[in-house]
């Protein structure tokens, strides 16, 4: 674990925003959008295997035995990191993300300062697509922290997994991570409706049933920010509608127009003349024309209404480089906002043991069969009056005798 811990330390000094680990391998690096391999640096499957050990829950390890693979957020010599584990032909292999010291903010990512406007919106959805890896969360995130010291509002965000942690300012902030807090993002939504939230965050719009959620909540009057994979509006806007049976899909629509108030489409470009990497974006805000291409499923209509859009606050791929990013002279450079604050994730954190989140595995009741010589303890859920007591099954004394005995 200390070795681990030297190279996240390390990492997080060089800029490092990736870090891929697999057995029998040299250690590769991702800086500033490009690979790097550190011949130096190798760990065997074995020593992979004991690190897991180290890192991973009990329920994550059963996660990791019955998925091959699982993917949760972690801090590590004062990081915040997001890592994913799977398995390969060399064994367990790890990703690991390292994301941003601090939360940070719109201006600091060198985001386009109309983003500010989401945190003051009441109600509508807001949504951000991109491929994975582009910085969809650390958008999203800028935007509750603009919303999390400006407003007091109650905000409940949805996550798999949970990578920014955020403090309480304003805003009341409570953080769920997918399996750890809820079995699914569905029944998650779903609680959130009775939770008096006002500001709603989805991690990722994958499943139909989901998407439904979501617009359901949008429509409510609640604030819904989500991301989803999607390269372009279109994509976004087809995926959505598309989601769900041919005859539901005129519903969606209208739900879809009614409800939307931003579409971003990210992407993350290093630039050379700089040195580092910049967020380009797709913005398409929900104007009536806007609405209207939805609502009427002319999305062939959108490129053109995004062109004509200026003066809305819409920009292209295109405009966005020459319209902003070419005119901003005070860009700040990536590495500032992955420094580590000095005192480390200010975060408190509390699992509990109600939830069976455990570093050990739970008492098992093993078989008789299993036994050789002890006689099995169990603890006897038939009556109140019995929930106390250890009960001791005698030898040549069957389950059944017992239970039927308690009965009595």
């Amino acid at each position: 674990m200390r070795r681990f811990e030297a190279v996240i330390g390390n990492a997080v000094r060089d800029s490092v925003s990736d870090i891929y680990i697999t057995g029998g391998h040299p250690m590769v690096t991702r800086r500033f959008g490009s690979i790097h391999f550190h011949g130096a640096t190798k760990w065997t499957p074995q020593e992979i295997d004991e690190l897991v050990r180290q890192l991973l829950t009990y329920r994550q390890l059963e996660i990791l035995r019955q998925r091959k693979s699982v993917d949760y957020a972690m801090s590590v010599a004062n990081a915040r990191l997001r890592i994913n584990l799977f398995t390969t032909a060399r064994g367990i292999s790890l990703a690991v993300r390292i994301l941003p010291g601090h939360i940070p903010t719109i201006d600091e990512l060198n985001l386009h300062p109309s983003l500010k406007e989401i945190a003051t919106l009441k109600s509508g959805l807001v949504l951000t697509g991109g491929s994975t890896g582009v910085g969809k969360t650390t958008t999203v995130a800028a935007i509750i922290n603009d919303i999390n010291h400006t407003r007091r509002v109650h905000v409940v965000t949805l996550e798999n997994p949970i990578e920014y942690r955020f403090r309480s300012d304003k805003a009341f902030i409570q953080q769920r991570e997918l399996g750890a807090h809820m079995p699914s993002f569905a029944q998650g939504l779903l609680d959130v409706l009775r939770e008096n939230s006002d500001v709603i965050v989805v991690g990722e719009l994958r499943e139909p049933e989901t998407m439904r959620l979501t617009l359901n909540a949008a429509e409510s009057g609640h604030l819904v920010i989500a991301t989803m994979h999607a390269s372009t509006p279109e994509e976004a806007i087809y995926r959505l509608c598309n989601a769900v049976p041919p005859e539901s899909q005129n519903e969606v629509r209208y739900q879809l127009a009614s409800t939307l108030s931003w579409l971003m489409v990210q992407q993350l470009v290093f630039v050379e003349k700089i040195g580092y990497l910049l967020p380009a974006l797709t913005i398409v805000r929900g104007t009536s024309s806007i609405k209207n291409i939805i609502r009427e499923n002319k999305l062939h209509q959108l490129s053109s209404a995004i062109q004509t859009g200026k003066n809305d606050g819409m920009f292209t791929l295109d405009r966005y480089w020459s319209d902003y990013l070419d005119t901003r002279k005070n860009l700040i450079p990536y590495a500032q906002i992955y420094r580590v604050p000095p005192d480390g994730v200010p975060y408190d954190t509390y699992d509990s043991p109600l939830t069976d989140d455990l570093r050990e595995p739970p008492p098992v009741i093993k078989e008789r069969a299993d036994q050789e010589a002890d006689p099995i303890i169990v603890r006897s859920s038939l009556k109140q009056r019995d929930m106390e007591n250890m009960l001791t099954i005698d030898e040549g004394e069957s389950l059944s005798e017992l239970l039927k005995n308690l009965d009595k």
